[in-house]
């Protein structure tokens, strides 16, 4: 008789279970349907999701679901033994997930109670849950990936055989959860056990309808991996709580619930069910590996498992592995051949009496889980070799480049030395039981020598190229600027003699130098060529930085040769001097000036650059004067000089003309000034009336000076009259303001004029109310120093600011 349960516990927090097919292959048809009845499951219409798990007997099934979804479903004790827990096809409804999750806890396979021959409930069981459920559950250890006897293959082959026949295409999310997880990572794994899946796929024979259906007609695969419940069991239940989550409205649109077409509604799950099951149960064609190979199987699996755990925990394996962490390990292939050696050897002797391709199998694979396990240390070994081969390299590179030894022969003696050693090392850390190649380790280690020469190759060639750039700028900078600031016929000859003698000097140095970097000719040219053009660039540079001073260095000349005579002494303008002449001369070697100035001339190539300013700038005058047709073009109206590239261009010939406009400009005041200072002196010379106005004056004055004797009041009155204009004249200083010309002295005299005399009336009226002195010698004395002393104050603004006038 069925067996029902509902658990007061379970219930309050909405989880109950029922044994929907007991151990006999019973279907429990009074159980579903009060079990539907207590969950209420007929008023769920389709909002519904069936998950069911398969997997070996006691590899954790019910326990996995009971974390996973909040059931109650029995566990299997472990200090009793491994044995059957779970009877038949248990089912429950999760707590707390929605929409309404049924689970179905099947009974394991290969379970040693049912015997060799009785494994048809299994099948049928399997193939039941395939067929009702939407989310599919195969429980599988990690190590099972990869075996051919194993993980539930030749069930599932059967499977898909009967399914396909059976019922219409649905398609049905197969979860794949890998248990106890080891350090593989999950995406080495998933691969594997898909391709697995693919293959017993391929490998079933098919109706005719279903000949090319792939496989993503019928199901969905999706694989997950938890640790170990007893060793990790935090971890475990961490992973599964995210599990969870993929479970919450699994139904809809893109949840883990696979396809929805056909799903019966809610109401008739039981009655659905039950059909189900009776012809699956009708069906005879189901056929599973023989026992003997499953035991087979099984029995070397653990045995693996054993030696591979014994092997993890291998003394001498810990030390050797704990040796290579901290450090390069002699002798690491040898000492870990013979480990392993021995583990192997373990192995065969105890699976010696079990079936041999399964035991040639499960040994083959224990090889790879081993080598898989030792390779990690294998690969840090090599890590060390070729870190310590790198670091053996640029020491010994570098001590040989700063011993003097040739780039090139250092390079290729030590590369060549390394390497050598290298592959010693690494031929003594290979073990007998891989094939590992070294090759990727190696190409790494040349990669990062190469790297390492090439950048201290750079380093070297760029510390050499600013050495001898550095020695061309310090000889050709001042040098250049020196001779261009005093600008002559012969500036750029030589100019262009400097600039040859010091390339050729650096050039011959760079070229000695790279002789022993064993460079290709075209390297070793493009840098010579580039430090001939940096030469080059330099002088460019300079001569670009002169052009823009050009106007400044222009009023220099200008004003050197106009204000000094050819004994370089500062000109006194007596009026005798000719001035055209000087101011000639003066604005010819100012246009010498920039006509050197206008181009660059580092060639051979002659310009008439200087004939054209000639004509242009300083012969203007006398074109104008011949009457020169107005219809001539101008010389100077283009942006280009004639025959002359514009790369060599400093000044163009539009610029030119405005520098001369502005140099004419701001150089015509010094002009103006030196006529203004010839024409002051010449009347500094000559300031008296002539002869014949002095004799017209006494002629026509007579009367006057008869009536100034008869009345000698007149006389009092022209004397102190004679007095402040005597003092006005010492005051204001009337001959030296005259001395700049006629206009200027007339501007400066109006101007202090009222002051002057304002001032003479303070310190006349200052004299009035000061008593008197006992002596009149010492008063006159007093008077005179202190005129002399007012005089002297108010002469010495009037010189600054004559000076700053001038």
């Amino acid at each position: 008789m069925a067996t029902y349960f509902i658990l007061d516990a379970d219930k309050s927090e909405g989880c109950c279970s029922v044994q929907l097919i007991d151990g006999d292959g019973i279907f429990n048809v009074s159980g579903i349907d009060h079990f539907i009845k207590e969950v209420k499951l007929g008023e769920c219409g389709l909002s519904y999701a069936v998950v069911s798990i398969m997997g070996p007997q006691s590899s954790g099934k019910s326990t996995l679901l009971n974390h996973l979804f909040g059931t109650n479903f029995m566990e299997m004790d472990a200090f009793k033994g491994r044995s059957q827990t779970t009877k038949g096809i248990w089912l429950a409804r999760c707590a707390g997930i929605e929409p309404c999750t049924l689970v179905m806890d099947l009974e394991g396979t290969d379970g040693r109670e049912r015997g060799e021959d009785d494994t048809a409930f299994e099948k049928q069981s399997a193939l039941f849950a395939l067929a009702i459920s939407d989310i599919v559950l195969i429980n599988m250890w990690c190590h099972d990936i990869g075996r051919e006897q194993a993980a539930n293959k030749p069930l599932l082959k059967t499977v898909f055989q009967v399914m396909m026949r059976l019922f219409s295409p649905r398609k049905t999310t197969m979860l794949f959860v890998i248990r106890d997880k080891t350090r593989t990572p999950l995406e080495n794994l998933e691969p594997v056990l898909r391709e697995d899946i693919q293959k017993i796929w391929d490998s079933v024979p098919k109706p005719e309808a279903h000949k090319e259906t792939p496989l993503s007609d019928f199901f969905n695969v999706e694989v997950v991996a938890l640790s170990s419940y007893e060793e990790k069991e935090e971890q475990f239940k961490e992973q599964v709580a995210s599990l969870r989550q993929r479970f919450m409205h699994s139904i809809a649109p893109g949840g883990l619930a696979g396809d929805r077409r056909g799903v019966i509604p809610a109401s008739g799950f039981a009655f659905s069910a039950d059909q189900i099951w009776r012809v699956i149960k009708e069906n005879k064609d189901l056929d599973l590996p023989a026992h003997k190979v499953m035991v087979a199987t099984v029995r070397c699996e653990e045995i693996a498992n054993e030696k591979f755990s014994h092997f993890i925990t291998n003394e001498d394996w810990r030390q050797l592995d704990e040796e290579v962490q901290a450090g390069p390990v002699s002798g690491f292939g040898k000492r870990l051949t013979s480990i392993i050696k021995s583990c192997l050897s373990e192995y065969d002797g105890e699976a010696t009496f079990f079936d041999e391709g399964v035991r040639s199998s499960k040994r083959h694979q224990l090889e790879e889980k081993l080598l898989q396990l030792v390779n990690p240390a294998f690969q840090d070994v090599l890590g060390h070799i070729r870190w310590g081969m790198l670091e053996k390299f640029k020491a010994s590179f570098d001590k040989a480049l700063e011993i003097g030894e040739g780039f090139s022969s250092a390079s290729s003696a030590w590369f060549k030395s390394c390497m050598t050693q290298f592959d010693e090392e690494c031929a003594g850390a290979i073990i007998e039981q891989a094939n590992w190649d070294t090759t990727k380790v190696r190409d790494k280690l040349v990669r990062d020598i190469e790297a390492h020469i090439s950048s201290v190759r750079t380093s070297k060639l760029s510390e050499l190229t600013s050495q001898y750039e550095s020695k061309l700028h310090e000889a050709l900078s001042e040098p250049v600027e020196a001779l261009l600031e005093g600008a002559s016929d012969e500036t750029w000859t030589t100019v262009k003699k400097l600039h040859r003698r010091e390339t050729e000097s650096a050039v011959s140095g760079l070229s000695s130098a790279l002789a022993g970097f064993d460079m290709e000719e075209e390297i070793r040219d493009k840098m010579v060529k580039s430090l001939q053009d940096y030469s080059r660039g330099v002088i460019e540079s300079k001569a670009k930085e002169e052009a823009g001073r050009v106007l400044m260095r222009m009023k220099e000349r200008f004003a050197t040769i106009f204000s000094h005579d050819s004994d370089s002494m500062p000109r006194v303008w007596t009026g005798k001097e000719d001035l055209r002449a000087i101011t000639k001369s003066a604005r010819s070697a100012s246009l010498k000036l920039l006509s050197v100035m206008a181009v660059i001339r580092l060639g051979d190539e002659p310009d008439n650059i200087e004939k054209t300013l000639t004509v242009a700038l300083l012969d203007s005058t006398k074109n104008e004067t011949s009457k020169k047709s107005i219809t001539t073009s101008d010389p100077l109206a283009s942006s280009t000089w004639d025959e002359v590239p514009s790369s060599r261009t400093l000044i163009t010939p539009v610029q030119c003309k405005s520098i001369w406009r502005q140099f004419k400009t701001e150089t015509e005041y010094t002009v103006t000034q030196a006529i203004s200072a010839q024409e002051a002196n010449r009347r500094g010379g000559n300031w008296l009336p002539p002869p014949w106005a002095i004799l017209a004056l006494i002629v026509l004055g007579f009367n006057e000076f008869m009536a100034l004797l008869r009345n000698p009041l007149y006389l009092g009155v022209i004397f102190v009259g004679f007095l402040l204009v005597k003092a006005l004249w010492t005051q204001l200083d009337i001959p030296g303001e005259f001395r700049n010309g006629a206009l200027p002295g007339l501007i400066s005299i109006s101007a202090k004029f009222v002051p002057t005399v304002m001032n003479l009336l303070k310190k006349l009226a200052a004299e009035g109310q000061a008593p008197p002195a006992a002596n009149p010698e010492n008063r006159r004395s007093s008077t005179n120093n202190t005129s002399s002393n007012a005089s002297s104050s108010e002469n010495l603004p009037e010189h600054k600011s004559a000076s700053k006038t001038d």
